[in-house]
């Protein structure tokens, strides 16, 4: 399986409070945009895989109001994590 446990550990220590901090939104937002990469690149060799185009386009909703509730609570969180995994708006 392309992400692991130990790939999921890697991700929210970086970019969570600690290890085992998988609720903060940032951790989330970087969890989502590594899947979200992950199946970018698969439906570049599967363009037909309608499945996987829909469950990207749910990912991407998903982190995008995740982004929509840091901007409200917290400007300079927002931006970190924006910088940090290089997302643009």
């Amino acid at each position: 399986m392309y992400l692991d446990s130990a790939k999921k550990q890697e991700l929210f220590e970086k970019h969570g409070k600690s290890a085992t901090d998988t609720g903060s939104a940032e951790s989330q937002i970087a969890l989502f945009t590594y899947r979200i990469s992950h199946l970018t690149e698969h439906l570049k060799k599967n363009h037909k895989d309608y499945s996987t185009e829909r469950a990207l386009k749910m990912l991407v909703g998903k982190r995008r109001r995740l982004l929509d509730y840091l901007i409200k609570k917290d400007i300079t969180r927002y931006r970190a994590i924006i910088k940090e995994l290089g997302i643009r708006k």
